[in-house]
């Protein structure tokens, strides 16, 4: 079989993508050709063109924002006085027998209570600890999920589970399954950006990787400071005149090889370097925050002060970049970049919790919540999703790992936690699911990760069990063969 042959059947969509043949095709040929995106009248689709949704959408883009290592939700969202009173208390051999733990030694494991303390906000009654002040503004607007699930109890797989709903290498992210079925709205923007402040996660590019889809639809790391991407701007001598023209024969010379074996990572190719050409002049405005007002600076906290001893989320300057980011988001969204992931690391609290989860949530919580009411007041939060998620949750049981001098963290807790998102459809001042006194496992309303991905798919108007990717001659899925859409999450 040919190489033409191989590529034309791989999927549906990489037929249509590489037929000359119907009216859709002319006219996104014709509206490209206007933006010099082909070189002449036989070239190549735009792969980020904008794609029709299979039904009414109600979100348009999403600002995921993704804390790695796993906020504890114990001492966050779900409060548990029950486990308070038990502190110090063993569980039942029957509750652990069959339960592996990353570091928990199971012989003299005990509960662990929490010394927060809770409080009920809005309409919607939601507890929160005194570590999220800023949340509790916003609360109505929120939906709150305290029945997530999942098989994972290690970092990475867990982290590729949530953001490529395999714990796998090699998938394609959230992000990228939303761009292959929705194309961008942005021309001179990547459809995908990626942000991130403090260390990076232990997934790395995995977990914003287009997989085995196209190339074109990765996330684009961008950075906090100086060139938003490396290598954007023109070399010292080179201008703007000349890169077109050497962009113009490049495109030549790989739309010439298209035509002769139909391998659609050359349209991707393709699309790369025109966008990069076009980003040089809107990545620049798009990171220069002076014409922001000093108001929406104090809303997201840019230039506020940093404490020090942030341990395990991140040294001097993360507030700053976190709370930059955060901005950063609302302006791509504007901009029409269709998915935007913040990542932090990290949240992994096996020790210490009190002073280091404080650190954290001091520095997440005004800016996330001020991307919130930003968002809000600009009338973009009815079509933007936010979301606060991670790979798991943390135990009820203190971390007795060995060399422990005292018990103040918590394991890794698959079974049980909470994620939250506000807006792109969702129902505000929701709170779905329910654990049980100690906050082991769920009682109402399980949410798996998979169903959260579907309803995730579904706010864009997308069936999760339709959009699929043909490979390796099998029709893969963000859902793999699992999820429901949480109808009760619906607005």
């Amino acid at each position: 079989m040919s190489d033409r042959i191989q590529h034309l059947t791989q999927s549906r969509r990489n037929f249509l993508a590489t037929s000359a043949s119907g009216l859709g095709t002319l006219a996104v040929a014709s509206l490209m050709r206007d933006e010099r995106l082909l070189a002449d009248e036989s070239a190549v689709i735009n792969p980020l063109a904008p794609r029709l949704t299979h039904f009414a959408p109600k979100a348009k883009a999403c600002i995921f924002i993704y804390l790695e290592g796993a906020p504890s939700q114990i001492d966050l969202f779900d409060p548990k006085p029950k486990l308070n009173e038990l502190h110090g208390q063993a569980l039942p051999e029957s509750m652990t027998k069959n339960v592996r733990f990353a570091f928990i030694q199971k012989a003299t494991a005990k509960l662990m209570g929490s010394n927060r303390k809770f409080a009920r906000y809005g309409e919607c009654g939601m507890d929160l600890s005194d570590f999220v002040p800023h949340l509790s503004t916003v609360v109505d607007d929120v939906a709150f999920i305290r029945s997530m699930h999942t098989e994972q109890f290690n970092h990475h797989p867990g982290q590729l589970m949530m953001n490529t709903g395999l714990p796998l290498f090699g998938n394609p992210s959230i992000g990228a399954w939303l761009n292959y079925g929705l194309g961008s709205e942005s021309n001179n923007l990547p459809g995908y950006v990626v942000l991130t402040a403090g260390r990076g996660t232990s997934g790395g590019a995995s977990n914003f990787s287009s997989g085995f889809l196209p190339t074109t639809y990765q996330g684009v790391l961008f950075r906090n400071e100086g060139e938003p991407v490396l290598n954007l701007n023109n070399p010292a001598g080179l201008t703007d005149a000349v890169h077109r023209r050497s962009l113009d024969a490049l495109r030549a010379l790989n739309q010439e090889r298209y035509e002769r074996v139909g391998d659609p990572e050359i349209n991707s190719r393709i699309a790369a370097y025109e966008l990069a050409f076009r980003m040089q002049s809107a990545a620049p405005e798009l990171v220069d925050l002076s014409g922001e007002t000093k108001a929406t600076h104090e809303l997201y906290g840019l230039g506020r002060p940093e404490p020090s001893g942030g341990g395990r989320g991140g040294g001097k300057g993360t507030f700053e970049a976190f709370s930059r980011s955060c901005l950063l988001a609302r302006r791509l969204v504007e901009r029409g970049v269709r998915f935007v992931n913040l990542f932090h690391a990290s949240w992994d609290h096996h020790s210490n919790i009190d002073v280091e989860l404080g650190h954290n949530c001091l520095m997440a919580d005004q800016p996330v919540v001020a991307l919130i009411k930003d968002l809000k007041q600009r009338g973009l939060l009815d079509s933007t999703l936010v979301v606060w998620a991670s790979e798991f949750g943390r135990t009820p049981l203190g971390e007795n790992r060995p060399g422990f001098a005292t018990v103040n963290g918590r394991d890794h807790h698959p079974f049980a936690f909470t994620i939250w998102a506000a807006g792109g459809g969702l129902k505000g001042g929701t709170i779905l699911g329910k654990t049980d006194e100690i906050g082991w496992g769920i009682v109402e309303d399980p949410v798996h990760v998979h169903d959260f991905q579907a309803t995730l798919l579904h706010l864009f108007g997308l069936d999760h069990t339709k959009l699929t990717y043909r490979f390796k001659g099998r029709d893969f899925r963000l859902t793999d063969v699992g999820g429901k859409v949480v109808d009760k999450l619906l607005a």
